[in-house]
């Protein structure tokens, strides 16, 4: 099928995979979490440090009760994961549903809420001019949420404008969320990202104070 705009390389280990990416840059990584040199983890956080490649789609495939953490792997960057056993069509969808979701996120727009901005064109943010780090995924829910400010935005609708019927498990959104307070929050005194309970997320200008409209 053309799911992929370039050609697909078959690597066998986490340094192979590094080397790979930093060469090619390419628009979508499929990575087993348990790989021999390197594991899927390392090699992932390796890649996004490369700022090249902060566009590139990393989704991981994991074993069934492997020991694996959907926290340590999006704070590693990755956009989504894959529990096996699993059929090819299911893995088509998910990939389909990122690279849609990825094509989908480049307008020539800039968004900024107080001291935070966006940059669509070069997908990139900051804070106060200190550069945020995101996974394409944590750039599509921090763009929603900067568009809708001061609005808050449900929990159901930020899963349905991310990833439509394709939600990885019941807890990745929250799990994206706290990556990126982790970024845009945790370094600056006055957070941004308000948890509104029961509801959703809401963000807002650090010199401002939270007010929820229901």
């Amino acid at each position: 099928n053309n799911l992929l705009r370039t050609d697909v390389h078959d690597l066998k280990n986490g340094l192979e995979a590094v080397k790979k990416a930093k060469q090619e840059h390419p628009q979508l990584i499929i990575m087993d979490v348990m790989m021999p040199e390197m594991d899927g983890i390392e090699a992932c956080e390796q890649i996004r440090k490369t700022g090249e490649l902060s566009g590139t789609i990393i989704t991981f495939l994991t074993a069934r009760g492997e020991d694996f953490s959907q926290l340590a792997g999006f704070d590693a960057g990755a956009d989504d994961y894959l529990v096996k056993p699993f059929s090819l069509v299911e893995l088509e969808a998910r990939i389909k549903a990122l690279i849609r979701r990825h094509d989908n996120e480049h307008f020539s727009t800039k968004i900024t809420v107080g001291p935070l901005s966006l940059n669509m064109d070069e997908h990139s943010a900051q804070r106060h001019n200190t550069p945020i780090k995101l996974t394409p995924t944590g750039f599509k829910i921090l763009q929603i949420l900067m568009s809708a400010s001061p609005r808050v935005v449900s929990k159901a609708e930020l899963e349905d404008r991310v990833w439509g019927q394709d939600i990885p498990s019941s807890d990745a959104l929250r799990t994206h969320i706290h990556s990126i307070r982790q970024q845009v929050d945790k370094p600056f005194l006055q957070p941004m990202i308000i948890t509104i309970s029961g509801v959703g997320y809401q963000l807002i200008d650090s010199a401002s104070v939270p007010v929820y409209v229901p």
